[in-house]
């Protein structure tokens, strides 16, 4: 189904739940907060689709995004585990973590639309107008909320 392999199952069942906790740790927070139940489930998945997209990945870029996904991650959860991070580390941990989440949703974006439905997928390639649209909005969500999350942790740092 979907011409998954079954390592490709353990990749993608494996880091799907970071979508719904992302989603909600942002909602929630306006972050991700790694300190969370929610933040650690977050941790698990990211890290089982990062790694596992090594063995999966085909195409060459996938191997740095999951290389970034793993750095962005460990900048961000080592961040979690100071005592007292300060406003600029406080700032490169919100965005470490929120470009984790970038790095989620691309490529997610990307094999969603040229995999589904299975068969018929709406998009025929990853360069097809429909997934570069879904990409662009993917990365203007990120650029939006990240400022969003900048103006509010230093107004709240004030």
């Amino acid at each position: 189904m979907f011409g998954i392999s079954p390592i490709g199952w353990v990749h993608t069942l494996g880091s799907l739940p970071a979508i719904p906790l992302a989603a909600w740790m942002l909602a929630r927070h306006g972050r991700i907060v790694p300190q969370s139940r929610a933040g650690s489930g977050y941790l698990v998945a990211m890290t089982i689709g990062a790694l596992s997209a090594y063995a999966v990945a085909k195409a060459p870029v996938s191997a740095a995004i999951a290389t970034l996904t793993l750095l962005a991650l460990a900048v961000g959860y080592g961040i979690s585990r100071l005592e007292s991070p300060g406003r600029l580390l406080s700032a490169l941990q919100t965005f470490s973590l929120s470009f984790s989440v970038l790095l989620l949703m691309v490529p997610t974006v990307t094999e969603t639309l040229t995999r589904v439905p299975d068969g018929h997928p709406w998009a025929a390639s990853p360069a097809a107008p429909l997934v570069l649209g879904a990409q662009g909005t993917v990365l203007a969500l990120f650029l939006i909320g990240v400022a969003a999350q900048m103006v509010s942790l230093f107004r709240r740092a004030t």
